[in-house]
């Protein structure tokens, strides 16, 4: 299979180095001297202290995407989304999947062409370090769903890779991404402000009290269900990571603009829209807010 992957940042450079194993992976980057890094020496995945090397991916600058791969996954974060949009409108030919974090991408997507279009939700711990090389810290699973059209492609794709990296399909894209931005909700801004690893949340008495608050809030305005699986699945995200730094944690530290528009952004214009009063994601909301305002000035 022909796969285009957008964007060269810690989830593009991990699927690029994955599915190079079975598919033919044209990774398009931000900038043409990243592309130049991997054509001349590959990408470098670490995982568990031993590197590893694909070399058999191409590269170029995202302006040369033409849409011709079978599937193209759409790697960049949620707030670099609007001005790819109307590139991806022009060329339509192949499918589409988004693979991005919280919710608010959603409403983007009636603008696409009528084609098979994806939604998923990654589950691995991955860090970005130097244009060719990602750090691969949790092994986890991509779960992924149809929002529009055939799931044939999504299936042969499933069934095309290795256990070390699966993509495991879900019935309902709602469910999914819902239970994916309720993990970020809590933990990605809760440790960006605190400054803590993943399992700070659990470990420490004071930290995981807020935790509670927090994810209870999440879980009132989103009007959850068993939210008592959905609050296990999320400590359980916190052990399973426990020696993990956020992906909003890594943004604030290295100086990036965050996802939490997005994610608790989200989650605020929800409670707008139901006249609820949303304290804790407001104030977590302002907090990191506030700290990618202190990036801006200096």
């Amino acid at each position: 299979m022909k796969i285009a992957i957008i964007g060269g940042g810690s989830l593009g450079l991990l699927f690029a180095y994955y599915l190079s194993k079975g598919h033919d992976v044209h990774l398009y980057t931000r900038t043409k001297e990243q592309s130049d890094i991997i054509n001349r020496h590959g990408i470098h995945m670490i995982k568990s202290g031993a590197e590893h090397t694909a070399s058999n991916i191409t590269a170029s600058s995202i302006t040369d995407w033409q849409g011709t791969a079978h599937l193209t996954i759409i790697a960049v974060k949620q707030y670099q989304l609007a001005g790819l949009m109307p590139k991806l409108k022009a060329n339509s030919s192949g499918s589409l999947l988004f693979i991005q974090n919280g919710y608010g991408h959603i409403k983007l997507l009636p603008e696409l062409p009528t084609i098979p279009i994806y939604l998923g939700s990654v589950e691995h711990g991955a860090v970005k370090s130097g244009d060719n090389t990602v750090f691969h810290n949790g092994e986890g699973i991509t779960r992924a769903a149809v929002y529009k059209g055939s799931g044939s492609l999504l299936e042969n794709l499933s069934v095309s890779l290795s256990d070390d990296f699966p993509v495991i399909l879900e019935p309902d894209y709602k469910t999914m991404l819902i239970k994916k931005l309720v993990v970020n909700a809590v933990i990605n801004p809760l440790t960006a402000v605190l400054q803590v690893k993943n399992g700070a949340l659990i470990s420490n008495t004071y930290f995981h009290g807020i935790f509670i608050r927090l994810f209870e809030e999440c879980a009132n305005v989103l009007e959850l269900k068993n939210r008592e699986d959905y609050f296990r699945h999320v400590v359980d995200v916190c052990k399973k990571t426990a020696d993990n730094y956020s992906s909003m944690y890594k943004d604030i530290e290295e100086g990036r603009q965050t996802e939490i528009d997005s994610i608790l952004g989200y989650m605020l214009e929800e409670a707008r829209n139901k006249k609820m009063t949303a304290p804790l994601i407001s104030n977590y909301y302002f907090c990191v807010k506030g700290k990618e305002h202190e990036r801006e000035e200096t």
